[in-house]
């Protein structure tokens, strides 16, 4: 049986993965710049840490909010 640890790392990953594929499709770019953008930002030391259960947002909502607050030029 899995334990809860390893089933919280694997959310973790998932919500990262569908967070830089939403990302790249939002800004129309490609998935390793939107992977740069992602592991560069606060967010993503937010769902890292768990940080106020940032991660149990929903994907979209976190993108949108990563292009207003932080990714805005």
């Amino acid at each position: 049986m899995t334990d809860r640890k390893e089933l919280e790392n694997i959310y973790k990953q998932n919500l990262e993965s569908d967070i830089i594929n939403y990302l790249a499709e939002k800004m129309h770019i490609d998935l390793r710049t939107a992977m740069s953008k992602y592991y560069s930002s606060k967010l993503a030391k937010q769902i890292e840490s768990g940080e106020n259960g940032i991660d149990n947002l929903d994907y979209k909502n976190l993108v949108e909010d990563l292009i207003e607050n932080e990714l805005k030029v």
